[in-house]
């Protein structure tokens, strides 16, 4: 049963992560430079995950 559960702090990172691709690409189509911000923003967070993962 989830439905009071925490989100432990991989989970909040996988779901900022995937939040961070969500918008590069919608804003892919409008301005590059913004696009490109957000990859290297999500890059970050999937550096933190993979840290994460390995310990």
């Amino acid at each position: 049963m989830r439905l009071f559960r925490r989100k432990t702090p991989l989970e909040k990172l996988d779901d900022k992560y995937q939040k961070l691709l969500q918008e590069a690409h919608k804003l892919s189509t409008v301005n590059r430079a913004q696009s490109d911000a957000k990859m290297a923003e999500a890059n970050e967070v999937l550096k933190q995950i993979e840290q994460l993962s390995a310990s």
